[in-house]
């Protein structure tokens, strides 16, 4: 067993299995997930066939509240030709055999000044719910809700905002759902660096247009329950210097093994985002981690650089480099150093559908590329087609 199997992260769809979701209960500055996948994006318009009042508050019959779903099918063929899952891949893993990665319903409410409760719900079924939910050291009966809590906006300063029960990872600069990413794949560091989801408590708050914080205490890493009596607590600050930049670091600790509280772990993660022109956007993310083994130190860390060229309305390239480095072999089960490149082509066929094509091609210092027959390989290559397809009642 990989010792990764408690320390952290990361498809056809029954309908009954669709889903809800949830990017919009945090404050927009304080939210990693919206703004390092989408920098340059605007407020949501107000929902479709809804009328506003004089303060553009919507009055139809959904209110404040948000209803969407999405659905995310590929189609991607290995140089390995694995039998099953491809190694260090999240949720586009099958060789040569179209699928339905996720599907996802969601239900979400902003609380605002006038209506200071809110909440957000979001269902995910498919290949990838099992996926996400695979190192819930726990009970796996929530496997299918994403994320689900409740919010209160108390009368603090400009409003401090309180978010109980499961939710989506601060970490990272990518998320679950591939149309808020720049590529289709997700990146090493997605796959191995980080957690997917917390269960707890959050607070955020916005010090004005350029600062905000926020801080949870929750049950640690993929865990809707405690498994070693002690909670995790994390931090986030998020810095906007000007309308192109925005800066976020994250940390995280406690001990996240399985019935042991001695061995305690670290996670250092920043995002910075620069908004160029219209036209350009480039992007880093350098994860580090650390924790220990019977009291033996072990770590892991690693770098991703992203570029997206919107070339036209329609149209956006974007390429990704980045280097995952697991000198304990903590993470993978293996000392490595694994390398990718990734190279995406998107157009959008009509609103709400994407079409990305994708070469992407991984490389390790040691044999751990699973292929056909049982063996393994240094090198990984691939050639994929993602199709992506949303609608909410927002826009």
């Amino acid at each position: 067993m990989l010792l990764h199997s408690f320390a952290s992260p990361r498809a056809c769809l029954s309908a009954a299995a669709a889903a809800l979701t949830v990017c919009l209960a945090t404050p927009a500055m304080a939210q990693t997930t919206a703004n390092a996948a989408d920098p340059a994006a605007g407020a949501p318009a107000a929902a479709a066939g809804q009328d506003t009042g004089a303060a553009g508050k919507p009055t139809g019959f959904l209110g404040s509240f948000e209803v969407g779903g999405l659905l995310d099918g590929y189609y991607d063929y290995y140089s390995t030709k694995p039998d099953g899952d491809a190694t260090y891949r999240n949720f586009d893993v099958r060789h040569n055999e179209p699928r339905l990665s996720m599907g996802e319903v969601w239900l979400n409410k902003t609380p605002t000044d006038d209506s200071r409760a809110g909440m957000s719900f979001k269902l995910i079924g498919g290949h990838s719910a099992a996926m996400v939910n695979s190192l819930e050291p726990g009970t796996t009966d929530l496997k299918y809700i994403e994320q689900a809590y409740g919010s209160v906006l108390l009368p603090v300063g400009k409003g401090l905002q309180v978010d109980a029960g499961k939710f989506v990872t601060q970490h990272g600069a990518e998320v679950i759902e591939a149309k808020d990413n720049w590529n289709y794949s997700r990146s090493l560091l997605f796959a191995l660096a980080i957690p997917y989801y917390h269960t707890g408590v959050r607070a955020t708050y916005n010090v004005n247009d350029k600062f905000g914080v926020m801080g949870n205490v929750t049950e640690g890493w993929n865990a809707v329950s405690n498994h070693n009596g002690f909670r995790t607590i994390g931090a986030q600050a998020t810095i906007k210097p000007n309308g192109m930049v925005t800066l976020v670091e994250n940390y995280m600790t406690g001990p996240e093994q399985l019935n042991d509280t001695a061995d305690r772990r670290h996670l250092f993660d920043s995002i910075a985002t620069i908004t160029a022109t219209k036209m350009v956007s480039v992007m880093a993310n350098y994860d580090y981690g650390k924790d220990s083994v019977a009291g033996t130190p072990v770590s892991w860390y690693g770098l991703a650089g992203y570029l997206k060229i919107q070339a036209t309305s329609r149209v956006a390239i974007g390429p990704r480099i980045e280097f995952f480095k697991d000198p304990d072999g903590f993470m993978t089960g293996t000392k490595q150093t694994l390398k990718e490149g990734t190279l995406t082509a998107e157009v959008s066929l009509a609103k709400g559908l994407l079409t990305r094509l994708e070469y992407r091609r991984d490389v390790s210092d040691a044999s751990t590329f699973a292929t056909g027959g049982g063996g393994t390989a240094t090198s990984q290559g691939s050639f994929g087609l993602g199709i992506l397809y949303s609608l909410t009642s927002k826009h």
